[in-house]
């Protein structure tokens, strides 16, 4: 399995390619910011050979679906979401417009919602998405069994966890998600996340401070 991480705009929002021998690709959380940062994954993709063929997001804050309007242009995809995260993504150009003053593009068609525990196949490759709640309502993780790869969005992050102050957010559900599909994987499942580095399943069990106990019961 390939991936290559672009970081895609000025919160340092990972945005992940994905793809196998059959040169299929998932593009996951597409949240350039710009045009450059458009290109420059249009660039990467022709130069590879890479078919673009799945939108996957792990949730639909502002930060994750910038590039949306992209994809949907460049390569006629549309996001693959969890049902809860429609709110979510139709409430994104009001934060934007809150926080920022900006006017966001106009949002592009949802295509078909995700549910805990689907098997989404990529070329020969099988990616389970995991339903991890607590950061947003329908957050989402995607797991590669075969390659112990998984992206976790805002999930996990090496030595933290998402916030959970946004509306839609709740503690008790991140942590207790995390601790009973995450944290039911191998160590040695490599953790992509949303923001920052990359980390393992068993170095967060070990270390991660936010793991409380308390809250997986």
């Amino acid at each position: 399995m390939n991936v290559k991480r672009f970081v895609t705009n000025a919160i340092g929002e990972n945005c992940y390619l994905v793809w196998d021998d059959t040169r299929e690709t998932a593009i996951i959380d597409c949240g350039a910011w710009d045009e450059l940062k458009e290109t420059k994954m249009a660039q990467f993709v022709e130069d590879n050979g890479l078919h673009p063929c799945m939108a996957l997001q792990t949730h639909m804050h502002f930060d994750h679906i910038m590039g949306l309007p992209f994809l949907h242009r460049q390569y006629g995809l549309q996001p693959l979401c969890h049902a809860l995260e429609q709110p979510v993504y139709d409430a994104a150009p009001a934060m934007v417009r809150e926080w920022f003053g900006q006017q966001m593009p106009p949002l592009v068609p949802v295509g078909d919602y995700l549910v805990d525990q689907q098997l989404l196949q990529l070329g020969n490759t099988h990616i389970r998405v995991l339903h991890t709640p607590g950061h947003t309502p329908g957050g989402l993780c995607f797991y590669l069994p075969d390659d112990k790869l998984l992206f976790s969005g805002d999930t996990l992050f090496q030595g933290s966890v998402g916030r959970s102050d946004l509306p839609g957010g709740d503690v008790q559900d991140l942590i207790r998600g995390i601790w009973n599909q995450l944290l039911s994987l191998p160590d040695d499942v490599t953790v992509l996340p949303g923001h920052g580095p990359e980390t393992t399943i068993g170095y967060e069990r070990q270390h991660n401070p936010y793991l409380s106990m308390s809250f997986a019961q």
